[in-house]
C-alpha cells in the first residue's frame, strides 16, 4: 500500500515548522490569506527544504499568487476559495504548471463534489474539507461516507478536524485516489503553532513513516 502523505497547515513560526518537518510531515501549509488567524505576514526564519510547501490562497488576485510562489518556493498553491476552472487556466497560461495546483472543495453533500471533467486537468490534488462559513479551520469534520461517491480520476487529501482522536478510523478509509490527510486546528499550542507531540503521536498511529 502506498505511503500516504500528511500535510500540516496553517504554519507561521520558523522553529516550529522545522520541528514539524523533522516529525514526518510531508508537506507544510503557509496561510496567505488575510482573514485568517494563520496568515502568514511575515516570511518566517525557517522555510522546509525536505517537506514541500504549501501556499493557501482565497479568491486572490492572480499576479499575487504567482509573485508568492516565487519569492516562497512554493511546491504547490492550494485554492481554498471558489476559483473556477477558468481561474486555474489563467494561472496555468501565466506560468503555473497544473500539477502544482490542489483545488479544495467544502465538503457537506454529494452535490459539493468536483463536477466530473470540470477540473481534472488543471489540478494535481484535491483537497476535500468541511463545508462551513470559514475558508477552512474549522475544526469540524464532515460524513466521510461521502467518500465512496468520489471515484477519482484526481488524488485527494482529507481535511476538515482531523485530530488524534480519529486515526484508527483514517487508516479504515479504502478510497484509492485518497493519497494524504491535511491537518490543522485540531494540533494547535495556538493559532499557527503546532503540537510537535501530538503530531508525532499521530503519525505513529498512522504508521506514516
Amino acid at each position: 500500500m502506498k505511503k500516504k502523505m500528511l500535510k500540516v497547515c496553517g504554519m507561521t513560526d520558523g522553529d516550529n515548522i522545522r520541528k514539524v518537518e523533522e516529525a514526518g510531515a510531508d508537506l507544510i501549509g503557509l496561510i496567505f490569506y488575510p482573514g485568517s488567524p494563520r496568515y502568514v505576514k511575515t516570511k518566517p526564519g525557517y522555510l522546509p527544504g525536505n517537506a514541500k510547501r504549501v501556499g493557501v490562497f482565497v479568491d486572490a488576485d492572480y499576479d499575487a499568487v504567482l509573485e508568492t510562489a516565487a519569492s516562497y518556493s512554493l511546491d504547490y498553491v492550494q485554492l481554498h476559495g471558489h476559483e473556477s476552472p477558468d481561474y486555474c487556466r489563467a494561472l496555468i497560461r501565466k506560468g503555473l504548471l497544473p500539477d502544482m495546483i490542489i483545488k479544495a472543495f467544502r465538503i457537506g453533500s454529494l452535490s459539493d463534489f468536483p463536477e466530473a471533467g470540470s477540473y481534472e486537468d488543471l489540478c494535481g490534488m484535491y483537497l476535500f474539507d468541511t463545508k462551513s462559513s470559514l475558508p477552512g479551520g474549522s475544526g469540524k469534520g464532515f460524513d466521510w461516507s461521502l467518500l465512496d461517491s468520489y471515484h477519482g480520476p484526481v488524488p485527494f487529501l482529507l481535511g476538515g478536524g482531523l485530530g488524534i482522536d480519529c486515526a484508527d478510523k483514517l487508516d479504515c478509509l479504502a478510497n484509492p485516489f485518497l493519497c494524504g490527510y491535511d491537518v490543522n486546528s485540531r494540533f494547535e499550542l495556538a493559532p499557527g503553532l503546532k503540537n510537535v507531540k501530538l503530531l508525532k503521536e499521530f503519525i505513529e498511529k498512522l504508521s506514516l513513516l
